[in-house]
């Protein structure tokens, strides 16, 4: 019988330590979370200082139990779920509730799971940090406040089932934002010239013209004392006229070398910016692949390997033995001319905690290539850019020789330049994906220039004006939203992922061509949240908050008194606001110009629990209410209704969206939706529909309901299975792997990359 147990949190995680700690010990896994706040309510008492009422969370009781059953039987308990906040607070819960067992309980953490690893962090077990537990405890009890509190006030203000988070909200206040700046921005024309000119031995290039009057010339914007504009095609020509007289000549012949280093390794923020750029990933598919690389993968008879150290992380920290071992494998793969002779070292960011070390491989024997049969498509991409980016971080730098020509001419200067890489250094391994600047533009240039000497007198051969107008700032793609709230201190490496998919998950953005766009919903919620919580939803207070609860982890603040402080004025704001719900919801009734069919009053625009819609403005005399025009057009099927021949339309309802005749009420009849999956069951020619229970929760079932009992929680799709031919295949989520599709048949699994993430369309089978 094992005398130790070791609980993680993933049951991925406990195959790949079952081979390295043997028979002596039991790794059993919680599945996430234990214990949490109550569904159900609030689960937080303000008059007790904010004491939390934590409950076992539904579902999980017979693993709990399990636990216990366990521990009883071995002389040591090792609490191993991931080491950051979340992982300190599920080992902490778990320690409670083993109390009375009398074997000795650990808290042990590692930033890999490799053998030395894991092995090192049994012999040097420690207690739980309960800073660590506090500052996730307080995290959970605001957001907790925040969204069981604030969320009722848009039931009453805007529509029902309508939730606002601490950090969420205000992620959608800068989408927002960002928003009525692209809507509202105005576009000023500007013009840009160059001119191709010639040096004594006729070799000709193009110079453009950087200064009028020692006035640099930019692309739009205010005329200062430095900068000037070219705003008209009237000053374009006469400026391109004027140079035609000059005599224009070489002032200044500039050699220079441009270092470039490389990038810093992968931190949480920088892999998600990077895969979304590269591969079109959204955050949170690029954290689930990352945690089936950390958590270890299948390596035929090398068993489960983790390849990556743990992907939560704001470090470009790195342990010393990993920068010993790519140093040497930089010198025997590339040579000594692209080692630097002394380790390259990374500074650290200010709101850094600096708790693990950077994303990187945890095996420089394991290259991407070796491992590719082994993993996925989508995590041999991220490994390979995991790995490229971990070497080049320690390779030389790139250089480059920049020459610089400025050439004078009356009150005129032009400018000609060109760069030429010379020595390659760590762009041999890796190349950061660049976002192009808000005129869609990336970097560019021209090689080499042709031989020239101060005081050269040149020939003008052609003169260019183009016109230009400025472009407006361009909204957010994933990757530059969390690059925003990483500069702006908004969330933490362990919720960049989640911020974003909750956001698009609560139809408050979408994505559309990689930008996100704020939907109706989106905007509303932001408006009243703006107007009535400017203190709450605020940058600055959301980043002073996690500044906070650092100080908490720390040790340096009580979450207690930091939890009173914020609960004073936010409770005050919410008792100024009761009562005034109605008056709120009415201002934002839009008035139209469109007729009411029955009564022949105008209609307004309303909000209702499926979104806005149009309603009679003599209500309640009259209650006439039709979709919006752009609603009912997005809702049109190509099905005639049986009974009076109208056209047949999507409605939802209490169960579920259905379809339904358009000349309601007149005609009432109505047809189930069903998803073009016939009814698996044999015998059945039934249709799989969605439905749902009396608890508002989704499933799938047959249009001959009662007399076939076909149910799934699970989404059918109608795609048929590559292995086994099945008909149908199930829509699957998971933490680890993301969205996918698994045969209900053969349980072979299918990734396919959402085209709305803006990538191609990929699948892979397993």
């Amino acid at each position: 019988m094992a005398k130790n147990l070791v609980i993680v949190e993933s049951p991925a995680k406990s195959r790949t330590l079952t081979r390295f700690l043997g028979k002596d010990f039991t790794i059993l896994s919680t599945i996430g979370h234990l214990v949490d706040l109550p569904k159900s309510k609030l689960g937080v008492d303000p008059e007790n200082n904010f004491q939390p009422d934590y409950t076992v969370v539904k579902g999980k009781e017979k693993i709990l139990a399990e636990l216990k059953k366990a521990a009883k039987k071995v002389d040591n308990v090792y609490l191993a779920p991931d080491p950051d906040r979340e992982g300190e607070a599920i080992a902490w819960h778990v320690a409670n509730h083993l109390k009375g067992v009398k074997a000795n309980v650990y808290r042990v953490t590692f930033n890999e799971i490799t053998k030395s690893a894991v092995t090192g962090a049994i012999k040097s077990p420690r207690q739980i940090d309960l800073g660590r537990v506090d500052a996730q405890q307080a995290r959970r009890v605001l957001d907790r406040l925040v969204g069981y509190m604030v969320s009722p006030f848009l039931w009453k203000t805007v529509a029902r089932n309508l939730s606002a988070g601490r950090v969420q909200s205000v992620a959608l206040r800068l989408i927002c934002e960002r928003e009525v700046e692209v809507t509202e921005f105005v576009k000023q024309e500007y013009w840009k010239i160059r001119t191709n000119l010639a040096n004594k031995s006729k070799s000709a290039f193009w110079a453009n013209l950087f200064k009028i009057d020692g006035k640099t010339v930019v692309k739009g914007g205010e005329e200062s004392k430095t900068k000037v504009v070219i705003t008209s095609e009237k000053e374009a020509r006469a400026i391109e006229a004027d140079l035609k007289k000059q005599e224009l000549e070489v002032a200044e012949v500039k050699r220079t070398q441009r270092v470039r280093r490389p990038a810093a390794p992968f931190i949480t923020s920088t892999i998600q910016q990077e895969a979304a750029k590269v591969f079109g990933m959204s955050p949170k598919r690029t954290m689930s692949v990352a945690q089936a690389l950390y958590e270890g993968i299948e390596l035929g008879k090398k068993g489960p390997v983790g390849l990556i150290t743990y992907m939560r992380t704001d470090s470009t920290r790195i342990a010393a033995e990993a920068i010993a071992a790519v140093r040497s494998h930089i010198g025997e793969v590339y040579g000594k001319d692209y080692l630097p002779s002394k380790p390259k070292f990374y500074s650290k960011k200010k709101q850094a905690q600096d708790a693990h070390e950077a994303i990187r491989p945890t095996h420089l024997d394991l290259p991407p290539d070796k491992v590719k049969k082994s993993v996925t498509p989508q995590q041999f991409k991220l490994y390979r850019l995991i790995w490229n980016r971990f070497v080049a971080s320690q390779m030389k730098d790139a250089l480059y020789d920049v020459e610089t020509v400025d050439i004078t001419g009356g009150k005129y200067l032009l400018r000609a330049k060109a760069q030429r890489l010379t020595f390659e250094g760590f762009l041999k391994v890796y190349r950061e994906e660049k976002e192009p600047d808000e005129n869609g533009n990336s970097d560019s240039g021209i090689e080499s220039l042709p031989e020239m000497a101060e005081g050269e007198v040149l020939k003008l051969k052609k003169v260019e004006a183009t016109q230009s107008f400025t472009k407006p700032p361009p909204r957010y793609s994933e990757a530059m939203l969390v690059k925003r709230l990483e500069a702006d201190g908004i969330g933490r490496p362990s919720t960049y992922a989640m911020i974003i998919s909750t956001l698009r998950d609560r139809k408050y953005v979408e994505l559309l061509e990689k930008k996100l766009h704020p939907t109706d919903l989106g905007k509303t919620v932001n408006n009243i949240l703006v107007e009535h919580f400017p203190k709450i939803f605020n940058v600055k207070f959301t980043a002073g908050m996690e500044e906070q609860l650092d100080l908490i982890e720390e040790g340096k603040d009580d979450w207690v008194e930091v939890i009173r402080s914020f609960y004073g004025p936010f409770s005050e704001q919410l008792e100024s606001l009761k009562g005034k719900e109605k008056a709120i919801k009415e201002s934002m009734v839009e008035k139209t110009d469109v007729k009411c069919p029955k009564c022949g009053e105008l209609m307004v625009i309303k909000w209702g629990r499926n979104g806005r819609f149009l309603a009679c403005s003599g209500w309640p005399e009259c209650k006439s209410t039709q979709p919006l025009p752009e609603e009912a057009a997005k809702n049109k099927t190509d099905e005639k209704c049986d009974k009076c021949g109208a056209d047949m339309v999507i409605k939802s309802g209490r169960f579920g969206r259905f379809i339904a005749c358009s000349a309601y009420p007149e005609c009432k009849n109505t047809k189930p939706l069903t998803l073009g999956v016939n009814c698996p069951k044999e015998g059945c020619n039934g249709k799989v529909i969605e439905k749902t229970t009396k608890t508002k929760r989704i499933f799938y079932g047959c249009t001959n309901y009662p007399k076939c009992d076909f149910a799934s929680w699970d989404k059918p799709v109608a795609k048929t299975c590559p292995v086994c031919k099945h008909p149908y295949m199930l829509q699957k989520t998971s933490k680890v792997k993301g969205d996918f599709l698994r045969c209900p048949e053969c349980k072979n699994d299918l990734f396919e990359e959402s085209k709305a993430e803006g990538s191609t369309t990929e699948e892979t089978t397993v």
